[in-house]
């Protein structure tokens, strides 16, 4: 069985048609990315996902739970996390009251000091910065933070919406360091990522959407060596 498993799922608004059925899966472990240009309909598929947007057919079933079930504050209970693009910190909290926010949930609560420590191991630059205010610190410390917070809901699925977007070179290379042994250590990743080439190469597999539908599909390295990538991207493909 398919850990999360999406199977022909349409979003509209109004008239305008976003999601054209999409299918798609992500195996328990897997790191799998979701490419496409802007527009495509990516940060739509995962506001579905994670229940901020209704959707108008199709299912989600994340384990076997039907995830369209469920109200969006249900889901981190059965490891279902987004860390969403903008990062949407609480900015006038410290950074230990940000991370602690991630555990609501009954089973991350009871796990706070192991998450914690955990968290801390990861990103050592948020014990240093624990009682700063998260509002001043870097780009880069803020992506880890928000990050951080949601591994404190323990997430059995990571959902990441552009983590690194506006972040230098050097601060992305050390996040796609991190997001790495995130999965190595067991956790499923669905990864968007404007920094396309970086994404599939870390990837077991990808997607890409086009006008909101699926159109190309493989491992991370067969999308990086496909010669439609690039049309596809700029939204341009054809199916043949």
């Amino acid at each position: 069985m398919k850990f999360l498993e999406i199977d022909s799922l349409k979003v509209g608004y109004g008239d305008l048609k976003v999601l054209q059925g999409v299918t798609l899966h992500v195996q328990k472990g897997e790191l799998v990315s979701l490419v496409g240009s802007n527009g495509a309909g990516k940060s739509t598929l995962l506001n579905a996902i994670s229940r901020l947007v209704e959707t108008t057919s199709g299912s989600i079933k994340l384990d076997g739970v039907d995830v369209l079930s469920k109200e969006s504050h249900d889901l981190a209970p059965i490891g279902l996390i987004q860390v969403p693009e903008g990062r949407r910190l609480f900015p006038r909290l410290s950074v230990i009251d940000n991370l602690k926010l991630g555990a609501y949930h009954k089973e991350a609560r009871a796990k706070t000091d192991e998450s914690l420590e955990r968290v801390h191991k990861l990103m050592p630059i948020l014990s240093s910065r624990s009682t700063q205010l998260a509002g001043t610190l870097s780009g880069g410390e803020q992506q880890m933070l928000a990050i951080g917070r949601a591994l404190m809901g323990l997430p059995r699925l990571l959902i990441l919406d552009e983590p690194s977007l506006g972040l230098a070179p050097k601060i992305v290379s050390e996040l796609f360091e991190l997001i790495q042994v995130i999965r190595a250590e067991g956790t499923a990743i669905l990864l968007v990522e404007q920094n396309v080439r970086h994404a599939l190469k870390i990837s077991d597999r990808g997607y890409c959407i086009q006008r909101g539908s699926v159109v190309l599909t493989g491992t991370g390295a067969e999308l990086l060596a496909s010669a439609d990538l690039t049309s596809a991207m700029l939204g341009t493909y054809e199916s043949k």
